[in-house]
């Protein structure tokens, strides 16, 4: 039998793309391609150039996979709940790396950094979640704490247990960060009027609320920069 006459046949095409992407890295693969890098640790022995495609073509793109919910990825032929849970695995990952970018530094001297995280986080979530960014006297992050997980387009929020919250942390201030699965950014007249109630609760503590960031997939909104707050 002829030297690796017994390899299966994809196995020159994983190490190709793996030389591929060592000389001229990320830049250079499609998104199936990086996917498909992923998975080979997860699926050894089989071709899975097809199920990468098919993945990112039923999310839309490499995040919305990411951040779909294991039941959902399990749906697609080919998607143990092993792959499911590695593919989850790329969604925190992500987000881990974009907090780094604000931790330990003032969030509102690394605004670019602290959309990316938001987005990172929020973008591609099929369910409308409130989020607050909790900051101490010097606006570096203490913690980000989702306060309220909803439908399609709302998720309950107390203004009272926002700021009770502040308070047990000793957060000097906030910035509330909430999603629109629907995709458009653009802040409701409840979004406007929900942060004039945690403003108005914050300030006989004088805890500040700095900004309120509404995140949809393509792109984010600033209550603040569009003078509504």
């Amino acid at each position: 039998m002829a030297e690796g006459a017994d390899r299966p046949h994809h196995a020159g095409h994983r190490d190709r793309l793996r030389a591929r992407f060592r000389t001229a890295g990320g830049e250079a693969l499609a998104d199936y391609e990086l996917l498909e890098l992923y998975l080979f640790r997860a699926i050894p022995r089989r071709d899975v150039k097809p199920l990468a495609k098919a993945i990112i073509a039923a999310f839309g793109g490499l995040g919305g996979a990411a951040a779909a919910p294991v039941e959902r990825l399990m749906e697609i032929k080919g998607v143990s709940e092993r792959v499911a849970v590695d593919i989850k695995l790329l969604h925190a990952l992500a987000e881990r790396i974009a907090r780094e970018q604000v931790s330990d530094r003032p969030v509102i001297a690394s605004w670019s950094a602290l959309l990316d995280y938001c987005r990172t986080a929020l973008q591609h979530q099929k369910t409308e979640q409130f989020r607050v960014l909790y900051l101490d006297v010097k606006n570096r992050l203490i913690a980000d704490e989702v306060l309220g997980r909803g439908t399609h387009n709302h998720a309950p929020v107390y203004p009272r247990e926002v700021v009770k919250r502040a308070l047990a942390l000793d957060a000097a201030a906030m910035i509330l960060v909430h999603n629109h699965p629907s995709g458009d950014p653009k802040p409701s007249a409840a979004d406007v009027e929900m942060t004039k109630k945690i403003v108005e609760a914050a300030r006989p503590f004088e805890i500040l609320v700095h900004d309120h960031l509404v995140i949809g997939r393509d792109g984010a909104a600033s209550l603040k920069t569009l003078g509504l707050m």
